[in-house]
């Protein structure tokens, strides 16, 4: 017993050395993107935490909010090798994954080689991929589950760490393929992206239209991340977040509550809301500075896990309530 307890305390100390060391690197990469990204402090740092937990994000915004820009940031100041790939309706699978091309030797022999599509990167931005056909959602979102793609029989890995950032504009849908909402499921997190407020707008102003615009160094190592993703899964979890991750998560389901909220949805989270909670509570932990996550984190992180992994009945609808209405009131019972 006392080995055991030992053996405890020995891995908890150095889950703090670790933790220390992480959050110091992690702070000087958040002030590196803050140095172009402005006004947009928790978009930035949902941003992270979806990437400390090895996860993927949808960035849901109108057009012009940085949303291209935060992710090109992201990748420099993360170290990590970063794409783009613009979807749009006559975008093919290979478009994106790859595909085989035949050479012809000196010799007069023949072979095929595979060409790597822009997926291979370790941060990909998907943007606007609601605008892709669904063969083509299928075969990215099947890439970012399995992390690997099949090209003619052949299995080609992808590199590590590999996250997708992916854009919607919830304004324009004419002529867009919406994702399913198992789909949907596979994201960590939806973030939403709002206009910045008036100080942050001016600095944008004044900082991005002169001759000298702030450019991102790197500051964190692909190598380095990986280390900070298997830290946020060795943070010890007390036993009333995870009580406050089942309770938030069950209530977003019909039928389970039996109460007035769980009447207003078809459908709701499925048990991986529950594990993105448990990531996402650490890795924001962790980019706050502290040690374990709080019930506070399970709050601050229901709306972007929840609310893409739902749906309300039509009646609901059409008496005005809404999804993040139904989110709040699930919170106000746990907070």
């Amino acid at each position: 017993m006392s080995a055991l307890t030992t053996a405890g305390e020995a891995d908890m100390d150095a889950i703090v050395r670790e933790t220390e060391a992480a959050v110091e690197r992690i702070t000087a990469a958040r002030a590196e993107i803050a140095r172009v990204i402005f006004g947009q402090e928790s978009v930035v740092e949902r941003s992270l935490v979806t990437i400390l937990s090895g996860g993927h994000g949808l960035l849901v915004g109108v057009p012009g909010l940085a949303k291209t820009k935060l992710v090109e940031t992201l990748g420099t100041v993360l170290g990590l090798a970063a794409s783009r790939i613009q979807f749009t309706p006559d975008l093919m699978p290979s478009d994106i994954l790859g595909a085989e091309v035949l050479d012809q030797a000196p010799d007069g022999t023949r072979s095929f080689r595979f060409i790597p599509g822009p997926i291979f990167s370790q941060l990909l931005m998907a943007d606007e991929i609601n605008r892709a056909s669904p063969r083509t959602q299928s075969a990215l979102l099947q890439a970012m589950q399995e992390y690997h793609v099949t090209v003619a029989g052949q299995r080609h890995d992808l590199p590590r760490p590999f996250h997708v950032l992916a854009t919607q504009n919830p304004l324009e849908q004419e002529g867009t393929y919406p994702l399913p909402e198992a789909q949907l499921d596979r994201f960590l997190m939806q973030i939403d992206v709002h206009y910045p407020d008036r100080e942050a707008e001016r600095r944008i102003l004044l900082e991005t239209t002169g001759a000298n615009e702030a450019t991102a160094e790197a500051i964190i190592t692909a190598g380095e991340l990986a280390g900070f993703q298997k830290l946020v899964r060795r943070m010890p979890v007390g036993e009333s977040v995870v009580e406050a991750i089942l309770e938030l998560v069950r209530s977003a389901r019909p039928g389970e509550t039996g109460g007035d909220v769980s009447s207003l949805l078809a459908w709701g989270a499925g048990p991986r809301a529950s594990q993105s909670l448990m990531l996402t509570v650490r890795a924001r932990a962790l980019v706050d500075g502290r040690l374990a996550p709080s019930v506070d984190d399970v709050l601050a992180l229901a709306e972007p896990v929840l609310q893409h992994r739902m749906a309300l009945t039509f009646a609901a609808r059409a008496d005005g309530h809404t999804i993040r209405d139904v989110i709040s009131r699930i919170k106000a019972r746990i907070g």
